[in-house]
């Protein structure tokens, strides 16, 4: 099919090209990297949908012609595209170039590009030509720069997490030669590549001398007490020649003085809270108490306090108290000899930072964070336990707005002689009456940087070059697309108060190596052993990037379970975290946009549940073709929150007057639009682009009486003489009235009804299942496999995130990769060819020792469990574990969850020696409780026929009992019992274990699995058998690998480890029925010839057994008896 490719234009979306697309005979536009073409493309005055009504004639590419030679060096197979293109013309193709330095179509006119459309030969020969030219062009700027290009240094000031963001996406500039971070941290030391850090401070003077020394060409300041402090203005008197990204110390005021801010955002005009500032206590205290009562205010310190300055009092004895702690107390010193009072805002907060370069501002998708060390925004302050971007509660409507207000701030800024030059930080919040301006800060926010950085696609260094030199109008900065962040910051326990610091780091590579995670350093350092250790109260920042925020979000939570701080005397964690980062941006509510061209009657209901928060659901656009419509009146009412606007029809098709209105609907940040009495027959377009998100209301049950209008609709249901109507909720089609019913409400129809009267009923009932409607459709309207509770993404979404997992399981005979139909292994590989090969299956679970993973929210170790319950089966017959294979089974698929046990079951195979080359996952909504899930595993194993085990086994043989790690996983059913009758829960201290562990943590402890101990015996045959000690107890399990005729004797059973003390305590179970129930502390049990004891006990502690017993003898007598008392 014929079709305009767009390709390379970002965030530019130039006129010429505008014009060309809604002008040309194109059927459908297709946008590659260019992001706000569609946008702009349905807006006034071009009005075109992507896919539209015309006929198609030609074929168009429109190329934005990279406008840094950087773009052009990393988006080389986008050139080479464009060239192919370009000499493979055919008669239906067109191929045009839009130069951003010239702002016009390279070599033609609008009309040129038309004529060509339109089959002029010597047109599509002059844009082609002309093309060329102009590819040749940048290929010669590109060989000049590479010829002349000096070393290119940049020093990045600072020692955070921001900073290490920082310096990872400089790093990817093919402009950049060195990253220099000042002092840097453990994570931008580890980096490698062109990342190194140098220095031990960041004073002025020792950044100075550095840039001097190495000849550095930009200085990048993150932290703000430098730029306060006028390191800019200082590297610009000693180091002229060098570029500073950052404000002077005049132009960081906007930072270091709060009051002085209030003051510019009053005196121009750009919201905020209504406040005053103070200077002296008495004032202060006076100004609180003449307030009433109930209007609450925020006090701030004016001054630099670390994050810390901004108090929330509740009350007006709280808030006297608030400005006494700063300004009479001192407790922000000096940040606190002036003080703001102002008023309290509500409403969702934003982060919304912008690139500036002292004439004007370029907004980043805003981010939210949390603030609080807590679950539920509980807890002390810190600098921010969490991000995530792009913020859903930012419309593209509000990021306009609030990108206005920075370009304002950098307007006056540089009226008042102090251009700002860097990255200024509103702290934004998103009231009713829109958005207001919480604070400015003068750098990168943290942790925001590591989720923002992630998503920009142009060169930062770039960027920054076009900052420093007042240039930023000349580049074009663009974002990923469909691209989401969410960052989870790892803390110190204790943090924001005291904390340790110290700890070793563990997990760092695992984590680092999953597909689309970053960790970045914070509070870290790396010791002479090159161990990562803590060393502040932030540590990590663990960032997920995918195609989701959902997604982002699960898989930075991956990472952080990978990880853990561990101090060498203890086996206490000390990484700290909060488990809800992003919790309600996933679960945002659904925005309606109202289309309507009446009195809006049926909008009264839903308006009231709106107000009142009483569902997920808020109104964000209405729009009317009709200029006096009261449901304008309606929408102006629910303040300036809601965009309430008249768009009229003279002179536009259906489809331009459609597009138009879904651009405000899209700026609107829309996701359902409802006709509420809407009198117009909507286009094709229309219907195809809001698919299943928009819905209408019709005066009748559908389908009887489709295709009617208001009264006479009434009149047809009377006139038919039916006994009930009412009201049907559909899909809109494009075929009217013919969509997918939603929700229908039935009303009777009385003996003498008038069309006026059933009017009256059906009215009241459509605001009802209006509602109905919007809240099923925001739980998911449309029936199928995922609203049937099966996601089959998230299914993939696992499989990438467990393939370095599986990976890191290989071994001879698999390459234990993931995806196909069944996982290969190659006997002759593994040296088990021939016919001597007797092949070994093991199956098993894990059983109720589920249950307390699922409660403690720690997976990991079951997964090793599961293996280990397989393997201790399968090498009690003398093989060696192969490859593994995993069944888990849930309800709804948590990703994180699932990768957690798998992960787990990874660990175990690698403990096995055996590839992990292949599983499912089974989804099954109804079949298990939310959180709940069971795990099955399939082992496969080999071993030569002339050594299948047991062999040989005879009465005076010796018994050598190896020791368990604790209950292993039979058992739990009385566990939990147990645990239940003594009143415990499982965050509590153990009774038995003096570690400090919680009996969650105790309890699941994983199996031991017994493989690479065993394996040397096994391959010198020097074992006769072996009984795995699992459900049964050494009682039922030992007997199964004698001969008939003969038992066991044991004399040499060790006492009861603590744990099996306290069971037998509880649950008043003699020795027998422990030996019955439990492993009692003794997990395999070998069978040796008397000669061969000394050399397999040997063996054994060469493979690190540590507990290795004298267990007892075979006897000439069936049965297991066990000489003295267990405990």
């Amino acid at each position: 099919m014929a079709e305009a490719l767009v390709l390379g234009f970002g965030g530019r979306a130039p006129k010429d090209v505008l014009s060309v697309l809604s002008r040309a005979d194109i059927g459908k536009i297709v946008p590659q990297r260019s992001q706000k073409i569609e946008a702009n493309l349905l807006s006034a005055p071009y009005r075109t949908f992507l896919n539209n009504s015309r006929e198609e004639k030609q074929s168009l590419l429109i190329y934005c012609v990279p406008a840094s030679i950087s773009e052009y060096i990393c988006f080389q197979e986008e050139v080479s595209k464009v060239r192919s293109k370009i000499v493979a013309l055919g008669e239906r193709n067109v191929v045009a170039l839009y130069d951003t330095h010239l702002e016009k179509i390279v070599g033609a006119s609008v009309d040129d590009v038309l004529l060509a459309l339109g089959g002029d030969n010597s047109a599509r020969a002059n844009l082609a030509s002309s093309a060329l030219a102009a590819l040749a062009a940048i290929d010669n700027e590109v060989a000049n720069y590479i010829k002349k290009k000096d070393e290119n240094v940049v020093i990045v000031v600072g020692s955070g997490g921001r900073e290490h963001a920082i310096a990872v996406a400089l790093a990817k500039s093919p402009l950049v030669d060195k990253v220099i971070c000042c002092p840097g941290n453990g994570g931008t030391e580890k980096e490698g590549g062109k990342i190194v850090n140098k220095g031990s401070g960041q004073d002025n003077q020792t950044v100075i001398a550095m840039v001097k020394e190495t000849s550095a060409s930009m200085v990048v300041v993150g932290p703000e007490a430098p730029l306060v402090d006028g390191l800019v203005d200082e590297l610009k008197q000693s180091c002229p020649g060098v570029k500073a990204f950052g404000p002077s110390k005049a132009a960081a005021q906007l930072e270091a003085s709060k009051a002085f801010t209030k003051d510019f955002l009053e005196q121009h005009g750009i919201p905020t809270a209504k406040y005053r500032n103070f200077t002296d206590v008495d004032e202060a205290l006076s100004y609180v108490n003449s307030l009433d009562e109930n209007d609450r205010q925020v006090v701030k310190a004016s001054g630099l306090a670390a994050g810390k300055g901004v108090l929330l009092p509740t009350t007006k004895e709280e808030t006297l108290n608030a400005v006494r702690e700063i300004m009479a107390d001192k407790a922000f010193g000096d940040a606190g000899d002036t003080c703001v009072v102002e008023s309290f805002l509500s409403g969702p907060e934003a982060s919304c930072l912008a690139f500036c370069d002292g004439k004007t501002a370029v907004l980043m998708p805003a981010a939210q964070d949390h603030k609080r060390a807590l679950d539920n925004d509980e807890g002390l302050n810190t600098g921010g336990m969490g991000a995530y971007a792009p913020a859903p509660c930012v419309t593209q409507l509000m990021q306009e707005e609030i990108e206005a207000m920075c370009k304002k701030t950098v307007e006056e800024m540089a009226k008042r002689g102090t251009p700002y030059v860097g990255v200024l930080y509103a702290g934004m919040m998103l009231t009713p009456d829109g958005p207001y301006v919480l604070e400015f800060n003068c750098r990168f926010g943290d942790p925001e940087t590591q989720v923002v950085l992630p998503l920009l696609e142009t060169d930062l260094y770039e960027v920054f070059e076009a900052c420093c030199g007042g240039t930023l109008d000349k580049i074009d900065i663009r974002f990923r697309e469909e691209t989401h962040a969410a960052t989870v910051v790892c803390a110190s326990k204790g943090y924001p108060e005291k904390y340790p610091k110290g700890m070793e780091i563990t997990g760092i590579e695992e984590s680092s190596a999953v597909d689309g995670m970053k960790v970045y350093h914070a509070g870290t350092k790396v010791d002479e052993n090159g161990v990562v250790r803590c060393n502040g109260g932030r540590v990590l920042a663990v960032t997920g990037i995918s195609d989701s925020l959902k997604n982002a979000t699960q898989l930075a939570y991956q990472g952080v379970r990978l990880l853990d701080f561990k101090a060498p005397s203890s086996k206490e964690s000390f990484l700290h975290h909060r488990s809800d980062i992003a919790k309600r941006a996933l679960t945002k509510k659904l925005r309606i946009g109202v289309l309507g061209s009446t009195r809006g009657t049926a909008l009264i209901p839903l308006m009231e549940r709106c107000k009142e928060e009483s569902i997920p659901v808020e109104i964000t656009a209405v729009i009317s073709n009709r200029k006096s419509a009261l449901i304008l009146e309606k929408g102006r009412s629910m303040g300036v929150g809601v965009r309430t606007v008249f768009i009229s029809a003279k002179n536009l098709t259906r489809e331009q007057y459609d597009a138009e209105c879904t651009s405000v609907l899209l700026r609107s940040g829309v996701d359902v639009v409802i006709l509420v009495g809407y009198m117009r027959i909507l286009s094709k377009s229309f219907c195809e682009f809001w698919a299943n998100r928009c819905i209408n209301v019709h005066p009748s049950l559908l389908p009887k009486h489709a295709g009617g209008m208001d009264m006479e609709v009434h009149k047809a249901v009377i006139d038919a003489k039916e006994n009930e109507s009412g009201c049907t909720i559909h899909y809109v089609t494009e075929e009217i009235d013919s969509g997918p019913i939603l929700i229908q409400k039935v009303v009777k129809v009385e003996e003498n009804e008038s069309p006026e009267s059933l009017k009256a009923k059906v009215q009241a009932q459509e605001g009802i299942a209006y509602i109905e409607a919007i809240l099923k459709l925001s739980a998911g309207g449309v029936v199928s496999y995922a609203s049937a509770g099966v996601d089959i993404e998230a299914g993939n979404r696992l499989v990438d995130l467990i393939k370095p997992a599986c990976k890191s399981t290989r071994r001879n005979g698999c390459d234990a990769d993931l995806g196909g139909f069944g996982g290969l292994f190659d006997l002759d590989a593994a040296n088990y060819a021939g016919k001597d090969t007797v092949l070994i299956g093991a199956t098993d679970g894990v059983g109720t020792k589920l249950k307390i993973a699922q409660i403690v929210q720690q997976h990991k170790w079951v997964g090793i469990d599961l293996v280990a319950m397989c393997v201790n089966d399968l090498i009690v017959a003398g093989g060696e574990p192969l490859f593994f294979l995993d069944y888990f089974a849930t309800g709804k698929l948590d990703i994180s969850q699932a990768a957690e046990v798998v992960c787990g079951i990874a660990e175990g195979c690698k403990l096995a020696g055996c590839g992990l080359i292949g599983g499912e996952t089974a989804e099954m909504p109804s079949m298990y409780a939310p959180g709940e899930y069971d795990l099955a595993g399939f082992a496969v194993g080999a071993v030569k026929r002339g050594k299948i085990l047991p062999k040989d086994v005879a009465a005076g043989d010796v018994l050598i009992g190896l020791t368990s790690s604790g209950i292993h996983s039979n058992g739990f059913s009385l566990v939990r019992k147990l645990v239940e009758k003594e009143g415990l829960s499982y965050d509590q201290k153990c009774p038995w274990d003096s570690s400090g562990n919680t009996i969650g943590e105790s309890l699941l402890t994983p199996t031991k699995i017994y493989v690479k101990s065993c394996l040397p015996l096994l391959a010198k045959g020097l074992l006769k058998g072996m009984a795995h000690i699992t459900g049964g107890g050494l009682i039922e399990n030992l007997p199964r690998s004698l001969p008939k005729g003969l038992g066991a004797k044991i004399s040499g059973h060790p006492s009861l480890p603590k744990i099996f003390k306290w069971l037998q305590k509880s649950s008043g179970l003699n020795d027998t029925e422990m030996l019955r129930t439990f492993n009692c502390g003794i997990g395999m049990v070998l069978i040796v010839a008397p000669e061969n004891v000394f050399i397999v006990k040997e063996i054994l502690q060469n493979e690190g057994e540590k507990g290795v017993f004298d267990f007892g003898v075979v006897v000439n007598e069936e049965g297991v008896s066990v000489d003295g008392i267990l405990s």
